[in-house]
């Protein structure tokens, strides 16, 4: 996932591991050789278009809807089809009330329209404050969380990792974030939630408990659910 940062010189770009503290006690349990967090990519602000998430902090606010107001006014001038203008004087509006593309109440049809514009305020953004800066990692969890990301693990006594996804998606995805091969061959997934998890106290105590399951494709992942994946080689 790409973090764009604007106007935070505190923080460098660059990759960043995510710390979960859940996923510490996973890897008590299976002892694995290595431990991989999230892997987020810190991306400057000449390549912010490419980013997925932006950090900002509160006091650059405007400057941010200063950049998208610009745009939607120059394109305002220039187009000629009725719905486009439409549309793009929406989108003024909401930019002139110093509110958020991305939280505004557009349709799916009008989300899918300005797509290609590449508006800044059209995607998830957090904002921090001084204090935030000084604890990142839980600032950055709670942002993710709060827009709807969430984690999953996969464990065995080669590495314990943690899996980025959005929040609803199926099994089946979920399985092909971690190889293609998998995704194809996906026969079920071996599910055990982190709090039956260490109730049991440990990922054999789980199972001998009865509280591994069995799920198909559809499966919605929940966070910080413990997966195994089996699929045909």
């Amino acid at each position: 996932m790409k973090i764009g940062i604007f106007s935070i010189p505190e923080v460098n770009p660059g990759k960043r591991s995510i710390k979960d503290g859940r996923l510490d006690e996973i890897n008590k349990f299976s002892q694995a050789k290595k431990k991989t967090y999230l892997q987020l990519d810190f991306i400057g602000e000449e390549a912010l278009l490419e980013s997925d998430m932006i950090l900002l902090k509160e006091e650059s606010r405007a400057d941010l809807i200063l950049k998208d107001l610009e745009f939607v006014e120059t394109r305002l001038g220039r187009a000629e089809q009725d719905n486009e203008k439409k549309l793009l004087e929406k989108l003024k509006n909401i930019l002139e009330k110093e509110e958020f593309v991305y939280k505004s109440a557009l349709t799916e049809e009008e989300k899918a329209s300005i797509s290609a514009y590449g508006l800044m305020t059209n995607r998830p953004t957090v904002f921090l404050k001084k204090e935030e800066l000084e604890d990142l990692d839980n600032s950055l969890s709670s942002a993710l969380r709060e827009n709807g990301f969430i984690s999953f693990f996969t464990s065995n006594e080669k590495e314990s990792r943690a899996w980025l996804i959005k929040q609803g998606i199926s099994a089946w995805e979920a399985a092909g974030l971690i190889h293609s091969d998998i995704q194809k061959g996906f026969i079920r997934a071996e599910v055990i939630s982190f709090s039956d998890l260490t109730q049991a106290g440990g990922i054999n105590q789980a199972k001998q408990a009865g509280k591994m399951r069995l799920e198909q494709k559809e499966y919605r992942v929940q966070d910080a659910d413990l997966i195994n994946f089996r699929f045909n080689k």
